[in-house]
């Protein structure tokens, strides 16, 4: 009986061994997740037809929207009230970063999107590129984005796009910190916007 007992308690040390061990593991997995930047690396191209890459999300906070430029409704008014809400936020412009990254590049290439996003805002930036490098990039940002066709009778033919609605906040470090919604109270966007830039 006493040897069955230290067996017991052996194996007990052992489990709670093991289990402190997965414990670390999962927890400094964890951490190193929360610390690295949001997203997948990705080379595309600005509105100004210059490159870019996610560094451009790193070196200050960053407001970043995924749409499209035949999108009827969502995308210009989340444009037009992120712009209003940066200008809130930061009137001189030079602490967040914003994007507009199309999810429809094969109608939105750079020099569509200067000219719809400039009509609307000099704050905000348009990204764009070759479509499978796009759709990489989305992808690795966890966005749904999808071909929907108009005519469901005819599926090459005019499409528009079901895509993720929220607007995706980093800090100046490219992580992820969180989302504004579409539709969400304007106030509530402003402190949101405000607690990134420690406003």
């Amino acid at each position: 009986m006493k040897t069955f007992r230290i067996v017991l308690w052996v194996a007990v040390v052992a489990l709670a061994g093991v289990l402190g061990w997965l414990t670390f593991e999962v927890t400094g997995k964890t951490r190193e997740v929360a610390d690295a930047p949001f997203g997948v690396p990705f080379e595309l191209v600005a509105q100004d037809g210059k490159p870019i890459t996610e560094k451009a999300f790193q070196d200050k906070p960053t407001a970043l929207f995924f749409g499209f430029t035949h999108c009827p409704e969502v995308c210009p008014t989340t444009l037009f009230e992120l712009n209003e809400w940066l200008e809130k936020v930061d009137p001189d412009g030079d602490r967040i970063n914003a994007y507009f990254v199309s999810v429809d590049p094969e109608r939105d290439p750079p020099e569509v999107l200067q000219q719809y996003i400039s009509n609307v805002s000099k704050r905000i930036t348009g990204i764009s590129g070759d479509p499978q490098k796009v759709a990489d990039m989305v992808k690795g940002y966890k966005v749904f984005a999808r071909k929907v066709p108009v005519d469901e009778k005819d599926p090459n033919g005019e499409y528009t796009m079901d895509h993720t609605a929220s607007v995706f906040l980093l800090d100046n470090g490219g992580r992820f910190s969180k989302t504004i919604a579409y539709g969400e109270d304007p106030d509530s966007a402003v402190k949101k916007l405000q607690s990134l830039i420690g406003g």
